[in-house]
Order: C-alpha cells, then sequence, then structure tokens
C-alpha cells in the first residue's frame, strides 16, 4: 500500500488506520518531520518515504524504492494535495498553476510511474482524492475545485481501460474534513468530519465495488444535486454562501 499526502490530515489517518488492519504501508508527503511522527506511531507497519510528487523523476526513483524495499505495490491512494482560497478581487493566475501542478499534474505524475506495472501485471487499485468540490463551482474554490474537477474527470476517462487489464480504479470524493488547511476557513463547513472518521469511510470504500467513494453521505448527496441543477438554480444557492461576506466587505469600504 503506497499513500501520498500522509503526513497529515485524511492522508495521515488513513496510514494509521490500514495498519492497524494489518496493511504495510508506505507513507509519502514533501513534511520529513510529519512522516517521521507518523513512521514512530505507527511501527513496523509504516514506512517513510518523503516525497514531492510535482518531481516527476523523483517519483520514479521513490517507487523503485518502495517496490525493492517493501515488495509490489497492490494498493495506492493518491491524496496529497492543497487549497487555496481565490476571490475574485484579488486573483492571482500563480495560485492556478501551484495548485494545477501539485493537485494535477502531480497525481499524473504518480500515475505515471505506477500504472505500466500494475497493467503488466492484470492487477493493482489506484483511488484518487478528489472532492465534492469539484462537482460545481464554489465560491473561493476557483483554484481548488478546477483541480478536483479535473481530478474527476480523469479518473472517469481511465477507468474503462483500466477494467480491461483488471486494474481497479477508485474516485474518492470527500466533503470537509478537519485539517491544518480547513482550520483556516472562515466560513461554516456542514457534516465537517474528524480525520479517524473520514479514513474509515475510505477503507471501507477501498474494500468495495463502488468507483466512487464519497462521504459524508447527506452533504455530499446536496452537493451531487448541486452539480444537477440547471445553473440558474445553482448560482441562486452559491450566491446566497458570498452575500453576507461581501455586503460586510462594501460597508466597510463605504
Amino acid at each position: 500500500m503506497w499513500i501520498t499526502g500522509a503526513s497529515a490530515g485524511l492522508g495521515r489517518a488513513l496510514a494509521l488506520h490500514m495498519a492497524g488492519e494489518g496493511w504495510r504501508v508506505a507513507a509519502s508527503a514533501r513534511s520529513l518531520e510529519g512522516l517521521q511522527t507518523l513512521e514512530r506511531e505507527g511501527g513496523e507497519a509504516i514506512c517513510a518515504f518523503p516525497l514531492d510528487i510535482e518531481d516527476n523523476e523523483a517519483v520514479g526513483r521513490v517507487l523503485a524504492r518502495i517496490r525493492a524495499q517493501m515488495g509490489r505495490i497492490d494498493c495506492a491512494v493518491l491524496n496529497a494535495g492543497s487549497h487555496r482560497p481565490v476571490h475574485a478581487k484579488s486573483l492571482k493566475a500563480e495560485d492556478f498553476k501551484a495548485l494545477c501542478n501539485l493537485n494535477l499534474v502531480g497525481t499524473a505524475n504518480c500515475l505515471e510511474h505506477l500504472l505500466p506495472q500494475m497493467m503488466d501485471n492484470h492487477q493493482g487499485q489506484i483511488a484518487i482524492v478528489a472532492s465534492v468540490a469539484g462537482y460545481r463551482g464554489l465560491p473561493t474554490s476557483a483554484a481548488y475545485g478546477m483541480t478536483k474537477a479535473g481530478l474527476i474527470n480523469m479518473a472517469e476517462a481511465l477507468k474503462p481501460e483500466l477494467d480491461f487489464y483488471g486494474v481497479k480504479m477508485q474516485l474518492v470524493c470527500p466533503g470537509f474534513i478537519r485539517t491544518p488547511l480547513t482550520d483556516k476557513n472562515d466560513f461554516e463547513m456542514p457534516d465537517l468530519m474528524e480525520p479517524e472518521a473520514a479514513a474509515s469511510a475510505l477503507y471501507r470504500g477501498l474494500l468495495s465495488r463502488k468507483f466512487e467513494i464519497i462521504f459524508p453521505w447527506k452533504f455530499a448527496m446536496q452537493m451531487k444535486i448541486l452539480g444537477l441543477l440547471p445553473a440558474s438554480m445553482a448560482f441562486a444557492a452559491t450566491g446566497n454562501l458570498v452575500k453576507e461576506r461581501l455586503e460586510k466587505e462594501r460597508e466597510t469600504n463605504a
């Protein structure tokens, strides 16, 4: 088992959960300190492999090390990613570039080095962690939501071909999970989940035959419905999310 973005949040909780279920986990992330803490807590079941998935060549080297030390990678959860809020008045192209390089291209780097061996062996499992934010454009998520929508499209596009080769492709679309990133949010987060509960839900999904693993169920279904609504109805809903904040800003600047 290989998990990216394993030093904090959902990735960390999943690594510990799977170690507790008897899996041997190769844990990767950019934070060496976070990985070392995880490795100590997980004991012999977790091995740390520091990695920046934006570096394609480094991904290849790390996967070669994992295979040499731990054997074939039967399952990979591509969870590494980040978030930068985007407001129309302060929109910066650099925010889009940074999130595309990590969330999208970084995930593609991992796939480039995972898929050939899995397809040759006609076995393996890959779960791409996207978000319910990819279902519809949401205020402040112009960059983040764009990358998550891209991951959803990527997983859907690859699945038919991977099915033919016997490789199980899954898509993970969580709602809000308490992490260092969500701790910075200044808005209400419906059905906020603790990382341990989210990891348990993700683990159950990995053991299932489902293509799409979503949690928490109620909020995810609301987001799916929002994604299916006509634009006029959807914008009426999302407009209410920003109206109060924008009115306060206008009053402050008046």
